[in-house]
């Protein structure tokens, strides 16, 4: 997605590119709602580097999902990014909580930061939401991507049941709940599941693609990636990607047919 869209924003704009892409190119971003934070264990006996990456997933209300992840042996980068969990709507509070959970617990805090190898001893934590928010992405000052907020409430990482969660999962696995630094100083939170910005509309004044996904004013140029998805799915959208671009290629024509399969007829194997 952060591919795609940026890309046809640079192409709007150029009057050689696509100009008539739709305006609600960049539209209806979505972040998943979600939270990522990591839990360190302290037991070594505890290996969570081991397995399928993501294998189950918890539903915690109507609304929301937990999804524990591992990561393979030596994938420690997020260890540099790595600072107690620390929620809280403002900066503020968020360095108030941290500080006094890294001196109630420095000799913890020491163990999980040099711990030998990061991923092997830790899990992380998707927790994702249905929630109805979107941001829009447009083109700033020297071709820069800027987001802006839409509509509903603004993404956040402080989500109290994020919160008691991850703290639930530490205290089964003798760990220690870990934020990314870059949550706790801006506020911002991170998602591995950025969707949207192309979305479906039956014409180019409500989508940038068609129900076949085919960019609007542009037949041939198709769009199959997670920028057209419309929605948060509150869980790893990897399987709803792959099953809209398998549909999609089902409906482009066969080599020499003149019109594509149109995306309403039903189809028989």
């Amino acid at each position: 997605m952060l591919g795609t869209v940026p890309l046809l924003l640079r192409l709007k704009a150029n009057p050689e590119g696509l100009p008539r892409l739709s305006a609600r190119l960049g539209d209806f971003v979505r972040t998943n709602s979600e939270v990522l934070m990591g839990v360190t264990s302290l037991r070594r006996d505890r290996i969570m580097s081991e397995g399928v990456a993501i294998t189950s997933i918890l539903r915690t209300d109507d609304h929301s999902t937990l999804e524990p992840v591992r990561y393979s042996d030596g994938s420690g980068f997020f260890r540099v990014l790595g600072a107690p969990h620390a929620p809280g709507e403002t900066l503020r509070a968020r360095l108030v909580s941290g500080t006094r959970y890294l001196l109630r617990h420095p000799r913890r805090t020491l163990r999980a930061w040099l711990v030998p190898d990061w991923a092997r001893y830790t899990m992380i934590l998707l927790y994702m939401r249905t929630i109805d928010s979107h941001l829009s992405l447009r083109l700033g000052f020297g071709g820069r991507l800027r987001s802006l907020l839409a509509h509903g409430p603004r993404p956040t990482a402080a989500i109290p049941e994020a919160t008691a969660l991850a703290e639930r999962v530490a205290e089964r696995v003798d760990g220690y709940p870990m934020s990314l630094i870059t949550e706790t100083l801006l506020g911002i939170p991170t998602t591995a599941h950025i969707l949207g910005g192309c979305v479906m509309g039956e014409s180019a004044a409500t989508g940038v693609i068609g129900p076949d996904h085919q960019v609007h004013g542009y037949p041939g140029l198709y769009v199959v990636d997670g920028s057209a998805i419309s929605a948060n799915p509150g869980v790893n959208p990897s399987l709803t990607i792959t099953a809209l671009a398998e549909r999609a290629m089902g409906l482009i024509p066969p080599a020499g047919a003149r019109e594509a399969v149109p995306a309403t007829a039903e189809r028989r194997q």
